[in-house]
C-alpha cells in the first residue's frame, strides 16, 4: 500500500471525548446533576493535535487504533477528512468523559479500551521516509498505550532513520513519578527535537517543585539543538533552545472547556516548526492555535481550514520538499 508523505505525523492516542459541566464542587454519591453545557466529539492527544491540524488548515498524517464497536466506528468517521490510518482491534473503544469545573479545571475519567491495544506494528506498515526538510513526527499519549511504550525507543529510532525530527508529549502517567519513570523518560526525551510539557510534567520530570531548576534539568536531558517547551496554562509557553530561553504570552480568550489546549498548542508550534520558524514565532504559532480552538464550543462546529489565517502559515510544503533520489539523478 502507498501512502502520500506528509510534513507532520502524529502517531498517539485517540477516542471518544465526552465533555460536560460546568460543576461547582463534585456531587454527593447517590445524586443527579444537571449539566448546563456538552459535547460528544473525537478527543484523545492525537487526535486532538490532528484535528487541531485540520482547522488551522494543515495536512497532516494520523496514526493510531480504533475498537471494534460502533464507537470505533463512528470514532473513525470523524478523522475522515483527515489522512488517518486506524486499523480496527479486538477490543471496545475508550471513552474520557471530562467534566469542567466553574473554576477552570477539568478531571478526566477515562476506561482502557482500545489504546491498551495500541502496539508498535500497527504504526510500523505506515512510516514513510522524510520528504520535507523540516519533517516532524509528533508522539503522544504513551502513557495510555502500554503495548507501544515497551518500543518507544526502537519506535523513536525508526523515526530519526527515517529523517523525521521528533516531537514528544508524553502526558501525565496514571501513577505517580518515581526515579524508574524519570530514567525512562530521559531516555526518550535525549533522542527528540522537540519535547513539549506543562508546567507540573517538567517539575515532576526535573524532580524539583522550582520550575526554573526543574526546567535546567529536563534541558541538560536535551540533545544539542533540541527545545524543550513548557506549556504554562493561562500563562502562555516558554521555549528553551541552545540555552537560550523565550516567553510567549497566552492570547486572551473567552474560554469554557480548556480541554485539548496543550494538543491544540502542540498543533500550532509544530505547524510553525516544520515551516521553519524561530522558536519565537512558533511559541506564538502555538498560543494564537490554542486560543482560538479553546474559545470555540461546541468544537466540533469549527470547519476544516477556518482558522488558518490564526497562525499565518505561508503555502505550506511549497518549494519545500527535498528532491528524490531520481530528480538527484537527472
Amino acid at each position: 500500500m502507498t501512502h502520500t508523505p506528509c510534513a507532520f505525523t502524529i502517531i498517539g492516542d485517540v477516542g471518544v471525548d465526552v465533555v460536560l459541566g460546568p460543576i461547582d464542587r463534585w456531587p454527593t454519591v447517590g445524586t443527579e446533576v444537571l449539566m448546563d453545557r456538552s459535547e460528544l466529539r473525537p478527543g484523545g492527544s492525537g487526535g486532538n493535535a490532528a484535528l487541531a491540524a485540520s482547522y488551522l488548515g494543515a495536512p497532516c498524517r494520523l496514526l493510531s487504533l480504533v475498537g471494534n464497536d460502533g464507537l470505533g466506528t463512528w470514532l473513525a468517521q470523524q478523522f475522515s477528512g483527515i489522512s488517518a490510518s486506524l486499523p480496527v482491534c479486538d477490543a471496545a473503544t475508550s471513552i474520557s468523559v471530562g467534566i469542567i469545573h466553574s473554576v477552570g479545571e477539568r478531571t478526566f475519567l477515562t476506561t482502557r479500551g482500545h489504546l491498551e491495544q495500541l502496539a508498535y506494528e500497527h504504526v510500523e506498515p505506515f512510516l514513510t521516509r522524510a520528504r520535507h526538510r523540516h519533517s516532524i513526527v509528533l508522539l503522544s499519549g504513551v502513557f495510555l498505550t502500554p503495548k507501544i511504550r515497551k518500543d518507544y525507543s526502537r519506535l523513536i529510532d525508526e523515526i530519526v532513520a527515517l529523517g523525521h525530527q521528533v516531537a514528544l508529549d508524553t502526558g501525565w502517567p496514571s501513577g505517580d513519578w518515581h526515579d524508574d519513570l524519570r530514567l525512562e523518560m530521559a531516555q526518550w526525551v535525549a533522542k527528540c527535537d522537540h519535547v513539549l510539557l506543562n508546567e507540573i510534567e517538567v517539575s515532576s520530570l526535573g524532580n524539583d517543585r522550582d520550575l526554573q531548576a526543574a526546567m535546567h534539568n529536563v534541558s541538560a536531558m536535551l540533545k544539542p539543538g533540541a527545545s524543550l517547551i513548557v506549556k504554562t496554562g493561562a500563562k502562555g509557553a516558554v521555549g528553551i533552545q541552545n540555552g537560550a530561553s523565550v516567553v510567549s504570552a497566552a492570547v486572551p480568550a473567552d474560554v469554557f472547556d480548556t480541554i485539548g489546549a496543550g494538543d491544540s498548542f502542540n498543533a500550532g508550534y509544530l505547524l510553525g516548526r516544520v515551516n521553519g520558524y524561530d522558536l519565537a514565532d512558533a511559541l506564538e504559532a502555538g498560543c494564537n492555535a490554542a486560543a482560538s480552538i479553546i474559545s470555540r464550543f461546541p468544537r466540533r462546529q469549527i470547519r476544516p481550514g477556518e482558522l488558518a489565517s490564526r497562525i499565518a502559515l505561508p503555502d505550506l510544503l511549497t518549494g519545500a520538499l527535498l528532491p528524490t533520489k531520481a530528480a538527484q539523478k537527472s
